[in-house]
């Protein structure tokens, strides 16, 4: 490994910078010296290391102890076959990478670095740096107290004591310039460049913005039947039998051919048939020293028996004292909504009927105010449950949050429907909410940050918009350094799921539901390029196949339209009129077909693949391939241990 940097280079490095290790500015030197020799004692690594000169950050002063790092072609290769990339090969199917077998892929090109993308790359870095392993050191030198554990992650115990402030990759100006050329330099109706979004930041972000625009090409059908619908019976809010039949179709359609979609992206990026990595534990898990009954390594331990009393005890009643709270309010915008009705009553003038609109929109800003401080008590406790791995982490998380939006968000809603039977009432709750939530996440999540990261740093944030290819890596490394740094797509998610809820549920008696949604993730897919490109550090590739515990939470939710959408047709004036003198009859009719529309959304589940056919055959034969493969290996050990033996 190579280490330190080239004075004769005009961006301060002899090599090219792909991911940036940011210390704590005072940390003790003897501890940043161990760091940089066990990146060094890397069993062929060939990593390269260089530290920023401290006159490279000028007059204002810095922290001296940012490092960027590199690898060589070679390295970062045979990483890729560590890692488990899937790769097209040159006969059109997708096939694990080995660096044997390099010039069986398609577009490698001997010399040529194009065959890995930049992101691809440093995943491997990332991969790399993850994989230091304390070995007989009890603690960080120069630190007694944070203690080491044999085997364990030397960068997850550093980044959870505070000793490493971040690490992550740098941008790459030129692939950035072409792709947010492509992406929202020109504002017109066109499909995203996925397979570039997807080289540039991986998967996992390249299957959201996938989902978002497919979810809003599946919206328009139902956008174009509701103008017409709106309309022309705009004051007949009885009428919505044929549209919540449309619903109840389109809300399983949707999602089941999604589902293929997802399968054809993934298998195209080489991610639907790659193996699962082992999953290492937590940063911030914490818990007596013991061992892991499958690697035998001494790791912290945690009792089970502790984490579910601290779920059920804690934070279940907490929750479940959360929703009470939450549906208080909704009773205080109700005796609102009727103070209002009383003055219009009254008044009869122009701001009594504008008053009407005031308890609905209040109610939604404390709505969107509820559930970001909720948020914040729900990683709280969660992380307070210490749990071990990350996805268990994020399963209970996304649990908490969505059982806590849902009713806070739609509680009032089914209250004003199924109880007061009041479908006026509800269409203006609806479009008051719809609209007052798109309006605070548009600005929360877009304009709001950038404001921040030009108010915290004008200089940062001209530099980084105007920035040419040629700028020196000493000088984008101090831009970077100070950018947001981007939390995953569990917000973004979320927003669409709360969406799909909306329009899915009761969409029927406000059919302009689905309009407002399309024009809302049309400026989305802007907002969110705008901000990946220019406001947060790029973020590191993440390998994904689907949207993993999101797709069941979609799933749920059209399972609840289907209940909901029924019990709305039922209550309807048209239906109610079929049995004028049997009201139990009703119930039981419209029980009866809400279970056949359930059995007939499970039947075709299962009757439309998840996975296209072709590409169920391409697997088929990949596997059968390597299964022959292994026979043939297995045959020729056995041979030469035969030989041996004679």
């Amino acid at each position: 490994m190579k280490r330190g940097l080239s004075n004769s280079a005009s961006d301060g490095v002899s090599f090219t910078p792909l991911v940036v290790l940011e210390l704590v500015e005072d940390t003790k030197e003897e501890a940043v010296t161990w760091l940089l020799e066990k990146i060094d004692s890397l069993e062929g690594a060939e990593l390269l290391v260089g530290r920023l000169r401290k006159d490279s950050w000028g007059d204002d002063g810095g922290n001296p102890n940012v490092f960027v790092v590199g690898a060589s072609r070679d390295r970062l290769l045979s990483g890729a076959e560590d890692v488990g990339l899937v790769k097209e090969s040159n006969d059109g199917s997708m096939r694990g990478f080995t660096f044997v077998n390099r010039n069986n892929f398609k577009d490698f090109k001997g010399d040529s670095d194009e065959f890995l993308s930049v992101a691809e790359c440093q995943y491997i870095i990332k991969h790399e740096l993850d994989t230091l392993r304390a070995k007989e050191e009890n603690s960080v030198p120069g630190y007694a107290k944070v203690k080491l554990y044999p085997g364990k992650s030397i960068l997850r115990r550093l980044l959870s004591k505070g000793i490493l402030v971040q690490v992550f990759p740098l941008h790459d100006k030129e692939e950035l310039k072409k792709l947010s050329h492509s992406w929202y330099g020109k504002l017109r109706l066109k499909y995203q460049p996925l397979d570039e979004i997807r080289r540039y930041f991986g998967e996992s972000l390249a299957l959201y913005f996938g989902f978002l625009e497919y979810f809003t090409f599946a919206l328009v059908p139902m956008a174009l039947i509701g103008v017409p619908y709106y309309l022309f019976a705009w004051e007949d809010y009885d009428k919505y039998v044929l549209l919540a039949l449309f619903n109840l179709v389109w809300s399983t359609v949707v999602l089941e051919v999604w589902k293929r979609c997802c399968a054809s992206l993934a298998y195209r990026w080489g991610t639907l048939c790659r193996k699962k990595a082992f999953e290492e534990p937590r940063p911030g898990f914490h818990g007596v020293l013991g061992y892991n009954p499958v690697t035998g390594r001494q790791e912290p331990t945690f009792s089970s028996l502790r984490r579910q009393l601290r779920v059920y005890l804690v934070s279940v009643p907490f929750v479940l004292l959360c929703l009470c709270g939450s549906l208080y309010v909704m009773m205080i915008y109700f005796s609102m909504e009727e103070w209002a009705l009383r003055l219009h009553e009254e008044e009869q003038s122009v701001w009594s009927s504008a008053g009407l609109f005031v308890p609905s929109i209040i109610y939604a800003i404390v709505i969107e105010v509820l559930n970001r401080l909720y948020r914040y008590a729900a990683e709280f406790l969660t992380e307070w449950e210490n749990h071990r791995l990350e996805s268990s982490y994020q399963n209970h998380l996304i649990l908490k949050v969505l059982v806590f939006n849902f009713l806070n968000c739609f509680a009032s809603l089914f209250y004003i429907a199924f109880v007061l039977h009041d479908m006026k009432l509800l269409r203006q709750s609806l479009a008051t909410l719809l609209i007052t939530s798109q309006i605070l996440n548009q600005m929360v999540e877009a304009f709001l940050p950038f404001w921040l990261q030009k108010r915290r740093n004008t200089k940062v944030q001209k530099q980084v918009r105007r920035a040419p290819v040629e700028l020196p890596w000493t000088e984008q490394v101090k831009l970077e350094v100070d950018m947001s740094t981007y939390l995953g797509t569990f917000d973004d998610y979320l927003e669409l799921f709360l969406q799909f809820g909306y329009v899915s549920l009761f969409s029927c008696v406000f059919p302009l539901a689905a309009v407002l949604a399309v024009l809302n993730n049309f400026t989305e897919m802007y907002s969110d390029a705008l901000k990946m490109c220019q406001v947060f550090k790029r973020p590191f590739s993440e390998p994904a196949a689907n949207m993993g515990v999101w797709q069941l939470a979609f799933e749920t939710m059209s399972v609840i339209a289907v209940i909901t959408n029924c019990a709305l047709i039922g209550m309807s004036p048209q239906v109610k009129s079929c049995f004028p003198d049997s009201e139990t009859q009703l119930i039981l009719i419209v029980v009866a077909a809400e279970h056949v529309l359930l059995a007939f959304k499970f039947i075709l589940a299962f009757v439309i693949p998840d996975i296209p056919k072709e590409i169920q055959l391409k697997l088929a034969r990949l596997e059968f391939e390597s299964m022959e493969a292994l026979k043939k290996k297995k045959m020729q050990d056995t041979k030469k241990l035969e030989k041996q033996d004679n």
